[in-house]
């Protein structure tokens, strides 16, 4: 009770001050196409700072490139709806609701849905919570409206994973209620999009409607070699890169950090560890020291991958497609994984080299990755043969004959 008339208090103060603002809205400012798409996510997509985010916006721009109208919505709390990424959509050609006021009234995210509605052909739901939240409303709405569920990834998947490795009942029982929550999801949805064909095969476990489920993965275009591109011996560091909003990102610097390192540390004491990414827990800033940088978020992480030696990815749980490691091989940076951080990609005759399981074996493919310069030029080379699925012509056929 308190919660809800705290909420009203702060949308009241939120209208009045659009009210003193002139902040108004006008329909006029809708402009739709022969084919409109409302795309959900829990914030305004992020594009440099998380994978999901960056998958959502190259999405954004092949809707775009091809005519059809994109409206965008944060499920976020009206006085918190304010982002710097607001403009940046709305100079793409995006219609991205932000709280105004429309006939005297505040105009919420549900008002702004019943707007757009009668011309809207698809609801493309980012995430469980999304989906759980606006799919009935937007049905109610109108009923015609084809409703996407983009899973982002199998949920039930990444946390029974992590069960396995913390064994906290806890966790468990999330991971039950998510199986039970996305497969419901997967019941309503007219489409569903699965991040990669192995979490499709696991959702297909417990759905058995393959005809529903299509594989749209992250985008990663490799960038040519040019005369810029550092060679081996003008490179070095270790790098990892992720958004520590997400777990198993603090679970892979914390193994990372005590596990591995004191193994690769004791031969090669010299190998510096750069980790960069968005909202560092108090947690993993305390591992910060002159050989483990604990960087932060960094806007531009283009200089990062380009002098790096080795590109490290020690996950021991998650599920879906790791856009670290597609942003690795974008940039042609030599990496190792675990098989939980290879999903999805095909190593092929690399795979050996790449790949390993505990700290130990980790440890010493990074070293020999690390030294080993013939190995190093021949990996780089075959990074742009592990992105082809990944590339934008691939991810543009699957989306339009989807939405077609």
């Amino acid at each position: 009770m308190y919660k809800a008339l705290k909420l009203r208090y702060r949308n009241w103060k939120l209208k009045k001050k659009l009210f003193k603002q002139n902040v108004q809205f006008s329909e006029n400012n809708l402009v739709f196409k022969s084919v409109n798409v409302l795309l959900i996510d829990e914030i305004i997509p992020e594009f440099n700072k998380d994978s999901g985010s960056r998958r959502l916006s190259e999405i954004i721009k092949l809707l775009l490139e091809n005519d059809i109208g994109v409206f965008l919505l944060a499920d976020k709390k009206l006085y918190r709806y304010n982002s710097e990424y607001i403009n940046f959509y709305k100079n793409l050609g995006v219609t991205v609701y932000e709280p105004q006021i429309h006939n005297g009234k505040l105009l919420t995210k549900e008002g702004f849905i019943k707007l757009i509605s009668p011309n809207l052909d698809y609801a493309w739901l980012h995430r469980p919570k999304v989906f759980k939240r606006f799919s009935n409303f937007i049905r109610f709405s109108n009923s015609e409206t084809k409703i996407i569920y983009d899973m982002c990834d199998f949920h039930y998947v990444r946390l029974l994973r992590e069960y396995e490795q913390n064994k906290n009942e806890h966790t468990k029982k999330e991971a039950e209620r998510n199986l039970i929550s996305e497969i419901e999801s997967c019941k309503i949805a007219d489409i569903i999009f699965a991040i990669s064909e192995e979490d499709k095969q696991k959702v297909l476990e417990h759905y058995d409607d393959q005809n529903k489920i299509k594989v749209i993965s992250n985008v990663h275009q490799p960038n040519e070699k040019t005369s810029d591109f550092k060679e081996f011996d003008k490179r070095s560091n270790i790098l990892f890169i992720g958004n520590f909003r997400h777990k198993p990102n603090i679970d892979a610097v914390l193994y990372l950090r005590e596990e591995i390192m004191p193994i690769i540390w004791k031969s090669h004491p010299e190998i510096i560890v750069d980790v960069v990414g968005s909202y560092p827990t108090e947690e993993v800033k305390a591992l910060h020291s002159d050989n483990f940088k604990i960087l932060g978020f960094v806007d531009d992480v283009s200089n990062y991958f380009n002098s790096s030696k080795v590109f490290f990815a020690p996950l021991r749980y998650g599920a879906g497609i790791k856009g670290k490691i597609g942003q690795s091989l974008e940039y042609n940076l030599p990496l190792v994984t675990t098989d939980v951080g290879a999903e999805g990609f095909n190593f092929g005759k690399y795979s050996e080299a790449m790949i390993a399981n505990t700290a130990e074996t980790l440890a010493e493919k990074v070293i020999t990755m690390y030294m080993d310069e013939n190995l190093w030029n021949s990996a780089s080379d075959y990074s742009k043969e592990i992105l082809e699925p990944f590339s934008l012509k691939s991810i543009e056929k699957t989306i339009l004959d989807a939405i077609n």
